[in-house]
């Protein structure tokens, strides 16, 4: 298992520490399940590769802006 250095203020720390102990789990394994969980893993497994090539194709766009010209486009 791989070691990761993180600055963080020590009130969140004792929070966490205390949080943890309640929980009867450790502070390391609270933020590897909150970071695991923030990138569920994929199953892309039986999807076409042409399919699979589009994911993110659309990152960044306006997802209101198509409403936007048919809006100006019909009014």
């Amino acid at each position: 298992m791989a070691k990761l250095t993180l600055s963080i203020s020590e009130k969140v720390i004792a929070r966490a520490k205390r949080f943890a102990g309640e929980n009867g789990t450790s502070v390391s394994k609270l933020v590897a399940e909150y970071l695991d969980g923030l990138t569920p893993p994929l199953d892309l497994s039986g999807v076409p590769p042409h399919i699979v090539s589009l994911i993110g194709i659309a990152a960044g766009s306006d997802p209101g802006g198509h409403k936007h010209y048919l809006g100006r486009k019909y009014s």
